[in-house]
């Protein structure tokens, strides 16, 4: 029959002793194992597991010199991690380069055009412009206008010496009354009394008009129409 087990009751067993304690390793240690290492290492013999061998030369006649033609160019370095593409692979690798080839051609030739266009409107507006301004400028004024003529001098009658006008009086007045009371209807119920006076002028007028006299003012009796009267009352 067991004994009951006694939770109490303290188990006699030999205490355990440290064999090993950790403690922190010191900052210069690991460089003192690795100095350490490195001078194991250089008291090794360095030939060992080496053996010496005598390379032949040039000279020697079992080997031949080699020539340009027996040289090769060595193979490009290609990455071990990337295959090689082949078939349908390769197919599709030029075929992306060929598309990026013309895209990139697509893109230089667009971008010349749109400058092209550029180019060409900039042109056709400052045309444009100089066409309308040229329009718009006012024409000039012409350098062969008619001048007016000269005026005549002060104190010179420009129908002539000895015109008569409205305001006038004298014998010289008397006589052109009397020389168109002598023309039928154009002095009617006129008189000499030798003043020129709105009368006398009227019919002045009405003898240029009709007789086409065309040298003097309008009712003035100058030069011109002197001539034509004296002439048409001579006898």
């Amino acid at each position: 029959m067991s004994t009951p087990f006694d939770p109490e009751e303290p188990t006699r067993r030999p205490a355990l002793e440290p064999t090993h304690v950790q403690r922190r390793r010191r900052p210069g240690a690991l460089s003192e194992l690795v100095r350490q290492v490195q001078e194991r290492e250089r008291e090794r013999d360095p030939d060992e597991g080496y053996e010496v061998v005598a390379v032949p030369g040039w000279g020697d006649s079992a080997l031949p010199r080699p020539t340009e033609d027996d040289t090769q160019e060595l193979p490009p370095v290609r990455d071990e991690n990337r295959p090689v593409p082949r078939g349908r692979a390769a197919a599709r690798v030029s075929a992306h380069g060929r598309t990026t080839a013309f895209r990139r051609t697509a893109l230089t030739v667009a971008a010349v055009a749109v400058a092209l266009a550029g180019f060409g409107a900039a042109l056709l507006l400052t045309w444009d412009r100089g066409a309308t301004d040229a329009a718009e400028a006012p024409p000039p004024a012409a350098s062969s206008a008619p001048s007016a003529p000269p005026a005549p001098p002060q104190g010179v009658d420009p129908d002539g010496a000895g015109t008569l006008r409205e305001g006038d009086s004298g014998p010289q007045v008397s006589d052109l009354q009397e020389r168109l009371l002598r023309i039928p209807d154009v002095y009617e119920k006129g008189e000499a009394s030798g003043v020129y006076d709105a009368t006398l002028t009227a019919a002045v007028a009405r003898f240029q008009l009709w007789y086409g006299i065309r040298g003097d003012e309008t009712g003035v009796y100058g030069n011109d129409t002197r001539t034509d009267l004296e002439s048409r009352t001579a006898s």
